[in-house]
């Protein structure tokens, strides 16, 4: 059979140029420290790396999500503290108040340390985050919760539950609305306060007395209930920012796997790829000084 010129020619470039084109990719593997340059190097394995970079995505959104959540019942954590601390001075004004001995002057200088106390409170309720939204008007976030009128104050704002999604399958409550805080179970703080102001500013006599008393008595059983609801809403919080940390540890544990199964699929073996480079080398050598020795050839070289 004879072979043509052009056809050694052809053969010797085309295996030439699949030694150089292996080499390339080689050197590209080695300078990227990837194993897969395009999908066709590995059409499974590029496919399952898309997948795994895909959920590794998805948590780390998981996570910036706990960030924002933990953020939100932080503040409401701190504002809910200062509300604690309030409610235990309110209650231990009245004790003072409750005194026999005080004459109307000292009662009404109770009274205007709760109205002082009051106004306080109230802005406590109206508290924005660092977004500036309001921390207990449910989905109106953009308008104050309570305005305050001669009976306490008003609750304007909605009993939604604003919820973040923290993990695939947790949703998380991130918000406590004004109603579940101030006004649980129809115990109304900020009414609770305006009537012991009205009571503390009434002059005692013999015969208001004993309504005296019992409206002190009940105005303390009152803040002890409404403290209470707001120490049960603070352990809820405590309880969801327990959960949170617990979901970052997850988390973390989780992007470290997603990082292994890439770093498996992906990843170049360095060893492998620097031998292979170097035997690439030595072949292409050989095949060129084969080409240029087979190409030289002619029926003159044998005259």
């Amino acid at each position: 059979m004879r072979i043509s010129t052009n056809t050694i020619y052809q053969s010797g470039i085309s295996k030439i140029s699949n030694l150089q084109s292996e080499q390339t990719k080689l050197m590209q593997q080695i300078s990227t420290g990837q194993r897969i340059a395009s999908p066709s190097d590995d059409p499974v394995g590029a496919a399952r790396a898309l997948e795994i970079s895909h959920a590794k995505s998805v948590n780390s959104k998981f996570a910036d999500t706990r960030q924002t959540a933990q953020l939100k019942l932080n503040t409401l954590e701190s504002n809910l503290t200062s509300v604690t601390n309030m409610m235990i001075s309110i209650q231990s004004s009245l004790v003072s108040a409750g005194n026999s001995t005080y004459s109307d002057l000292e009662r009404g200088f109770i009274a205007a340390d709760l109205k002082t106390t009051l106004d306080g409170l109230v802005g406590l309720a109206n508290t924005k985050d660092a977004s500036g939204n309001y921390l207990y008007a449910g989905f109106q976030t953009d308008t104050a919760p309570f305005v305050a009128n001669a009976t306490g104050a008003a609750y304007v704002g909605d009993s939604n539950d604003q919820l973040l999604q923290v993990d695939a399958e947790r949703q998380m409550v991130v918000n406590a609305t004004g109603d579940d805080v101030f006004k649980a179970g129809g115990n109304d703080v900020f009414a609770t306060l305006q009537n012991l102001i009205t009571l503390l500013n009434t002059p005692l006599t013999p015969a208001n007395q004993a309504a005296f008393s019992t409206g002190i008595a009940t105005g303390l059983s009152s803040m002890r209930q409404g403290l209470d609801n707001v120490l049960t809403v603070r352990a809820s919080i405590g309880s969801r920012l327990n959960e949170l940390d617990q979901l970052d540890i997850s988390g973390s544990d989780l992007d470290l796997q997603y990082s292994k199964s890439l770093s498996e699929i992906q990843d170049l073996d360095y060893a492998a790829a620097l031998s292979d480079l170097s035997k690439n080398q030595t072949i292409m050598e050989a095949a060129q000084k084969s080409f240029v020795a087979t190409t030289n050839l002619s029926l003159f070289n044998f005259i």
